[in-house]
């Protein structure tokens, strides 16, 4: 890959557009450069090159003809999660019985893009079934993180998160429904927006939930501040009075202790906005634990049939005797009331049990704007909020430590855009544990967090973790995703450069797994 393309595959999304917009590039030589740079990635995608090569010499044809860029997007390689439809390409989701099965059409934010002018040139790798934080699928192998590979990518987003990461991809399009935008770009150190849900179409996309529905939103370039739109159907302007912001902020969602690395990213946050006159107030979020009762409850209503039982979790298809007994256990012997208030819930239910969950997880919506209210009660603009309580996992984490989702599926339960961007990286000189920590203190989960922190191989180790990229949450408020994107903007200048974006990425450690 030549010293010029190398510059080419390092540029922003909107620098994409004004340089072909000013003659300097043509999308034929982006594309040719993001091509190159895919293949140095080496994640696990499936490539469109033919197709995509084609649509670039047709843009340039046309920008050589009228000297009009087709769209905000014109040029820009973007990158599309697998469980998007493509037309005449397979979306798997990891399923081997569903390869060979070519989409009819595009997915609707694909055709979007495409009449803006982006490039649909590669599809990226996910967890089978898509309901995990993790990226293995029997059909494309393991996606790992691009700044160490003993760890996961995250997921189920984890492809688009690992290209990005890496320079592979100018932009992506992902979905979200209980954190698979926001936990791989944080273990990958890319940018993304969780929209509400439906705000960008799910029309050709594989199906999921109802009762919780997916949000597709999108990572790195299209979330630039630069734009003022995030997809083609997202044109609403950012509100001015976004300048000065008044948020709120927790480094602790109750359920688990955070670790260091995590606490420091939101107080960094707190305290870069602070410098700049920003207001923002320490509270506890009170609901996350009801917002995961509720996602479980739902989703694993039917017993996992619809996501075939044998690939998703054991705790459904368990004997009513034997999940009783574990829960009993678990808070008798163990003293940890948190595992049972969940596992119990890991089962299939009535219709009626059904319909209470569905009604259950409605108060807790309304509950959260009631008793959080992020701007009418209070005169809040969002809220900072750690994306996990750890900055990363092993690979096969997620069949252990899968509540640590708890932190990102409150907002989808309440359904809150919610922007993500990279705040610091794993110190081990700054982010040990401390010595007086104390497992399950304040009603915390005592089990994992001995699995956590605890033991001869804990799980977080700041000095195998050192490097790792550590995100936030920007939590707006339901159908105002324009001030979310912006709370992204203004945070970010808060913070100021700290080696994230194109051109960033350098491995720091390759460990044989």
């Amino acid at each position: 890959m030549s010293t010029s393309m190398y510059g080419t595959a390092q540029a922003a999304a909107s620098e994409i557009v004004q340089r072909i917009a000013k003659g300097e590039w043509t999308s034929s030589e982006v594309l040719e450069a993001y091509i190159a740079r895919s293949a140095i990635a080496q994640a696990k995608v499936n490539f469109l090159y033919e197709d995509a090569r084609k649509q670039a010499k047709e843009l340039d044809a046309e920008f050589a003809s009228t000297k009009t860029l087709r769209g905000p997007f014109h040029g820009v390689p973007v990158s599309v999660k697998d469980n998007y439809q493509i037309e005449g390409y397979d979306a798997t989701i990891g399923f081997t019985a569903w390869a060979n099965n070519p989409g009819k059409k595009d997915a609707c934010v694909v055709a979007q893009l495409r009449a803006a002018g982006a490039i649909i040139f590669v599809k990226t790798n996910v967890p089978q079934t898509m309901l995990a934080f993790e990226c293995s699928n029997p059909l494309w192998g393991r996606t790992t993180n691009p700044w160490n590979n003993k760890y996961t990518c995250g997921g189920s987003s984890g492809g688009e998160g690992a290209l990005l990461a890496m320079d592979g991809s100018a932009s992506g399009i992902g979905s979200d429904i209980g954190g698979s935008l926001r936990i791989p770009v944080s273990y990958c150190g890319v940018y993304s927006l969780k929209p509400t849900a439906e705000r960008v179409s799910s029309i050709a996309v594989r199906p999921g939930f109802e009762v919780i529905r997916s949000s597709h939103g999108s990572l790195r370039g299209l979330v630039s501040p630069e734009c003022s739109h995030v997809v083609p159907h997202c044109r609403a302007p950012f509100q001015a009075s976004l300048w000065l912001l008044p948020v709120r902020y927790y480094d602790i969602y109750g359920m688990m202790e955070s670790s260091p690395a995590c606490k420091r990213a939101v107080l960094e946050t707190v305290s870069a906005l602070r410098k700049q006159g920003h207001q923002c107030i320490e509270f506890t979020s009170p609901l996350n634990a009801s917002a995961m009762e509720v996602f479980l409850g739902l989703a694993s209503s039917d017993g996992h049939k619809k996501m075939l039982l044998f690939l998703v979790t054991l705790g459904p298809r368990l004997p009513s005797f034997v999940r009783k007994l574990a829960c009993w256990i678990a808070k008798t012997f163990l003293g940890d009331s948190l595992f049972p208030r969940f596992f119990s819930l890991a089962r299939e239910k009535s219709v009626l049990e059904f319909t209470d969950f569905t009604d259950q997880r409605n108060k807790v919506a309304a509950a959260w704007y009631e008793q959080i209210s992020v701007r009418d009660k209070y005169g809040f603009d969002g809220i900072i909020a750690p994306v996990q309580s750890l900055p990363v996992i092993p690979h096969g984490g997620a069949t252990y430590l899968s509540v640590l989702a708890a932190a990102t599926i409150t907002y989808n339960v309440i359904d809150s855009p919610v922007g993500t961007i990279p705040v610091t990286r794993v110190n081990p000189d700054t982010d040990n544990q401390s010595t007086d920590f104390v497992v399950g203190a304040s009603g915390r989960s005592k089990m994992f967090e001995t699995r956590m922190y605890l033991g001869k191989n804990p799980v977080y180790d700041p000095k195998a973790m050192e490097g790792i990229p550590v995100g936030v949450q920007l939590v707006g408020k339901k159908w105002e995703d324009e001030n979310a994107l912006a709370m992204m903007h203004v945070v970010d200048v808060a913070l100021g450069p700290r080696g994230f974006g194109p051109g960033s990425w350098e491995p720091i450690k390759t460990v044989s797994i």
